[in-house]
Order: structure tokens, then sequence, then C-alpha cells
């Protein structure tokens, strides 16, 4: 109704307009006016040829998941109109969910990476490379809390690669295209800017997403990110959107987060994280005004686990830590991602406000528990 009412208006003013046609004196532009410069966008053809053979596409079959079961007279309907045997979950016998995402090449000798959710729950990995070429792939190694997983083919010669970049000097306007498979359509390549930093969208404790509005939809998942330049700068992971389709905004994992990770995966097959054994939570203004804090700041110990690290190093329930090592501690999240950053069993100087005092511990990090 609303585009037909649109349609109207415009069909009436173009009405308007043969009807009482306007005068008008043709006007020659000036010779500064013509000798203006004209401001060009750049083309991100040259990119898209160096980068794109080396993103793929990732399809993936596993088992049918266990579904309530159907009910039998929604069964029988189904058996005689579709004339196939459905089984105890409602999907027709033998019939295998398949997943399909993105990944990119970073190591000439078929090292892939993508999102730990695109190949979750697979028990068949397909890689299918920018020729239409399909290769079997096997899962190296994956990180849930970081949505981070990495692949290997074999693909009989050296495969095309992407480097990656820096994300720390990655700067909010920035240019960021995306090169991936949405809804099956491989090869995309949209483009657009980085709309802000260390984003939080709780899907995790190591949480530091970079916000591009670029089109990214279901299919994107694990995709790089890349900059000017063609360097990687992200992987695709996450969208904001109340339809399941891309609206404007974003999410990908910063590269130099996913590098240190997709380092450990490829090493150890899975990412050992530093642990102190503490609950904490932030220091919000009344916190701080009641403790004699001058600004919230810092990570509050609400509660300590009986045995950790943290309670035989001597932290207790109350303190405020803030600083862990080198790294200043002004939210919740910046003391998460500096314990998870350091080797467990490494002894590391934590500052504490205790009953109003500063005091330094030293406590040695665990291995976070599986």
């Amino acid at each position: 109704m609303k585009l037909h009412t649109l349609g109207k208006a415009i069909l009436l003013t173009g009405a308007m307009a043969v009807a009482a046609p306007l005068s008008y004196q043709a006007v020659q532009p000036s010779p500064a006016t013509a000798a203006a410069p004209v401001a060009v966008l750049p083309s991100f053809a040259p990119l898209v040829k160096a980068t794109r053979p080396a993103v793929v596409t990732i399809k993936t079959t596993g088992s049918a998941r266990q579904n309530p079961q159907i009910d039998p007279q929604m069964r029988e309907f189904m058996e005689r109109f579709f004339g196939r045997e459905f089984g105890q979950n409602g999907q027709p016998r033998g019939r295998r969910p398949q997943g399909i995402g993105s990944g990119f090449i970073v190591s000439s000798n078929g090292t892939i990476v993508t999102n730990n959710h695109v190949i979750e729950g697979g028990e068949d990995i397909t890689v299918v490379l920018s020729d239409g070429e399909e290769l079997s792939a096997t899962l190296i190694g994956s990180d849930p809390k970081t949505d981070l997983a990495v692949l290997q083919v074999q693909a009989g010669r050296s495969l095309p690669t992407v480097p990656w970049g820096n994300s720390d000097s990655v700067e909010v306007g920035d240019w960021a295209i995306a090169i991936g498979n949405p809804f099956g359509l491989g090869g995309t390549v949209t483009a657009g800017i980085v709309s802000a930093r260390g984003r939080d969208i709780r899907s995790g404790p190591y949480d530091d997403f970079l916000q591009v509005d670029t089109s990214i939809n279901r299919g994107n998942s694990g995709g790089p990110l890349f900059d000017q330049t063609g360097n990687v700068i992200g992987v695709n992971t996450a969208i904001f959107s109340p339809t399941g389709g891309n609206v404007g905004i974003g999410f990908a994992i910063p590269a130099n987060q996913a590098q240190e990770v997709v380092a450990d995966l490829i090493q150890n097959g899975s990412v050992e994280r530093g642990w102190l054994g503490v609950s904490i939570q932030p220091v919000t203004d009344e916190i701080a005004a009641a403790i004699g804090m001058d600004e919230p700041k810092g990570a509050l110990i609400a509660d300590v686990v009986d045995g950790g690290p943290a309670e035989d190093g001597g932290l207790r329930r109350g303190d405020v830590i803030l600083s862990f090592g080198a790294t200043i501690i002004d939210t919740v999240r910046d003391l998460t991602r500096s314990v998870a950053d350091t080797d467990p069993g490494t002894r590391t100087q934590v500052r504490v406000l205790r009953k109003g005092s500063e005091q330094t511990l030293s406590i040695r990090t665990g291995k976070f528990p599986a």
C-alpha cells in the first residue's frame, strides 16, 4: 500500500511538471567551475582480483538434530503428501542437515581460517575453492570462546593466500571490504567502513569486535574483512538484525586477536588460557563512592574460588583489581583478556585496592578449566 501511494505521488508530480513547465535559461559554467577537481572514489577491483582466489566456501554435513518427536498424525500427513518416510525427529529418513559459510587460506599448504560455529557439529567438511574445486577438509582445532576454527586441505599444489593485517591500527571511518558466501552466493564482495571498535555483543568473555556497515549476511561467517591494502583486519562473525539479514551492522573478530588464537590452534589444536579463579563485576558509580574511589574503574572481586590461584595468592572478596601486570584495568573486560592472554603458571604482579589502601600481590595464574 505504501509503495502504491508513493508511486501515485511520483506520477502526480510528473503530471504537474508537464502541465505547468517552468521556463529557465541555460547557464554556462564558469572556467573556475569547469576546472574544479572531481573526487573519485577508489576502485576495489585490483584488491578483489588479488584476494578473492584465497577466499573459500565451507560446507558441512552432520547428523540430523534430535528434535522433539513429531506427532504421528503429522508424520502420516507428511509421508502421504511428500512421498517420503519421515523419522522421529521430523527429518526425511536419510537426510542430513547441511551448513554453509566462508573461510580464507592463510598458508599455501592449505591451512584455512573460519568460524567455529560454521563447522560445529559437522561430521563432513568440504572446502570449495574459488575455481569450484571441492576438497575434503580436516579440523585442526577450534575455540568456541572466540568462535574461531582452523581447517586443513590437501590440494596437491600451492594455494593462494591472504596476509594478516594489524587491526590495532584500524580507525573508525576506514574502508572495510568483505568477501564471502552470503546466502550461498559465493565470491560476493561488499564494501563499507569501520563504524566502531571494541564492541561487546555478549557472545563470550573475550568480545572485542570491529563493527562495520559492510554488508554481512548469513554465509559470510568465517570470511575475511580486508582493509584497502588487501590485508585481513578481521574475521566476519556476526550481524545485528531482527530479520536475519543485513541491516547495516556487522561484527568481525579483530585480526590481532584472531591471529594469536589461530597460531595456538595450529600448534596445539586448542587454546590454553590463564585463569585466576575469581568472579568479578564492574565498579559502578555507587560502588566507587561507597569504597572511597574518585572514579569507577577496575574490576571488583565478587567471589573467590576455593583453592584457586587467586585464593592461593591472597586475593579476597571485595578487592578491586586496578592492574594486572603491565595492564591498567579500567573495565572488567580488560582483566578478562589480560588473564586469558597470560600463559598458565606465569607469576604476575596484581595491584588491588583493599579497604581504602592499595597493595600489590604476586599471583601465579592457573590453567583455565575445561
